[in-house]
């Protein structure tokens, strides 16, 4: 993550902190990029895509049998090659379980791919927080000064992700989902619709918060919390 060139001054909320090497940007002529998930969350990750205007070469690909040869947004889902050669190749993993989408993502990246963050024109970036490579940031999504969010990640329809929060690798914060400000997430969390974290609070790697929860003191890492306020689950 670092920060680019100023983005343009009439816009109060704008994708300035993401590489313009990652950043799918308005349009962004790509002669090849790769899609890899064509479940529900690839369909919204694609209606991104095309809601951006890019002129790219999109394939959608897909390891579940089931998945392939069906149609998503005009584009037939191809069977995914894990073995193939991702040299310089972009890549997006559209896929919402974030233990799949990491295992993926980190495969792909290591075989020379290009993870690219996809942003929709909708969601609105402050321009001093920062996007890893790989996020998805979806339809009135909020990201707010300073914070930052890590590689491989999914902030979800209208999720707010306040100000100074850091939100680790590999997350999913779904859709409606809010963390207040100061926020820590660790690596793979799953923060459930709806939810809310409250100001200050810390949440491990891999733990999970059940939808419309209210946390208000700090998760271990790998625990389930859920309710009103949230308590352990398991």
């Amino acid at each position: 993550m670092a920060t680019a060139a100023p983005a343009n001054a009439s816009s109060p909320c704008s994708p300035a902190s993401i590489l313009p090497a990652l950043q799918w940007q308005k349009p962004m002529p790509i002669e090849q990029f790769l899609l890899v998930g064509a479940g529900g969350h690839g369909m919204v990750v694609l209606d991104a895509l095309q809601s951006s205007g890019t002129q790219a070469q999109v394939s959608v690909v897909d390891e579940s049998p089931s998945q392939i040869g069906k149609n998503v947004l005009g584009l037939t889902v191809q069977r995914f090659d894990p073995a193939m050669n991702m040299t310089g190749q972009r890549f997006h993993v559209s896929i919402g379980r974030n233990d799949v989408r990491a295992r993926i993502f980190e495969a792909l990246k290591a075989g020379g791919g290009l993870p690219s963050t996809i942003i929709h024109p909708a969601a609105m970036i402050a321009r001093s927080a920062t996007i890893g490579a790989g996020t998805f940031v979806a339809a009135r999504a909020v990201i707010a000064p300073a914070a930052s969010v890590g590689e491989g990640g999914i902030v979800n329809h209208g999720a707010v992700v306040d100000h100074e929060c850091v939100v680790g690798d590999h997350c999913h914060i779904a859709p409606v989902a809010t963390l207040a400000g100061n926020v820590r997430l660790g690596s793979r969390v799953f923060i459930g619709a709806g939810a809310n974290i409250l100001p200050g609070i810390t949440i491990g790697d891999g733990a999970t918060i059940g939808a419309g929860a209210a946390v208000t003191v700090d998760v271990p890492p790998g625990m389930i919390y859920a309710g009103v306020p949230a308590r352990k689950i398991r």
